[in-house]
């Protein structure tokens, strides 16, 4: 199990400036999240925190691999990530995360845990639909492709068949549908 303390920021005893933290993200960390949809993940994320006197600025980037399934072949492949979330914590007398850019935090607290954070930009910048690029180039082999392949219609060789096996008789008929 991964430890999670290491995404608690004690933003209480820091000065003001620009602060850099660096994150390598893989399985165990989504794993705290019980999320198992990627077969692999190797993330890195960076993180500049800006403390002012009334608010922090963060910003987080982040750029990687994650292993997800092809969802036209079900093949798993690396597919590269990359993002950016700014987040700006103000304080006030209580806790409001109920906006996506803007979090505020009582004036009692003394450390922000952002792991949450990270999390989520990691797995919004996974696109919804995932091809494996293999499938987009048309180097990808697989037996699914292969199968469809052997049973896709020969659309040549199956009218010149029946241009030959057709009675003289119905070819007059044939002539009447294509002059429309």
């Amino acid at each position: 199990m991964m430890n999670l303390k290491e995404f608690l920021i004690p933003f209480a005893g820091m000065k003001d400036g620009k602060h850099q933290f660096e994150y390598q993200i893989s399985n165990l960390f989504f794993e705290q999240f019980q999320f198992d949809e990627y077969e692999n993940v190797d993330v890195k994320v960076n993180m500049v925190l800006e403390k002012k006197t009334t608010i922090m600025e963060l910003c987080f980037t982040h750029k990687g691999t994650v292993n997800v399934p092809c969802d036209m072949t079900g093949e798993n492949f690396d597919l590269k990530i990359k993002g950016k979330f700014n987040l700006v914590v103000k304080f006030g007398e209580e806790l409001n995360n109920e906006s996506e850019e803007l979090l505020i935090l009582p004036l009692s607290e003394f450390q922000l845990n952002v792991s949450q954070y990270i999390y989520e930009s990691i797995v919004l910048s996974v696109p919804f639909k995932r091809v494996h690029p293999g499938v987009k180039d048309g180097t990808l082999e697989t037996e699914a492709f292969e199968t469809l392949d052997k049973l896709a219609p020969k659309e040549e060789n199956e009218e010149n068949k029946e241009s030959e096996d057709i009675d003289p008789r119905w070819e007059n008929l044939r002539k009447l549908l294509t002059d429309k």
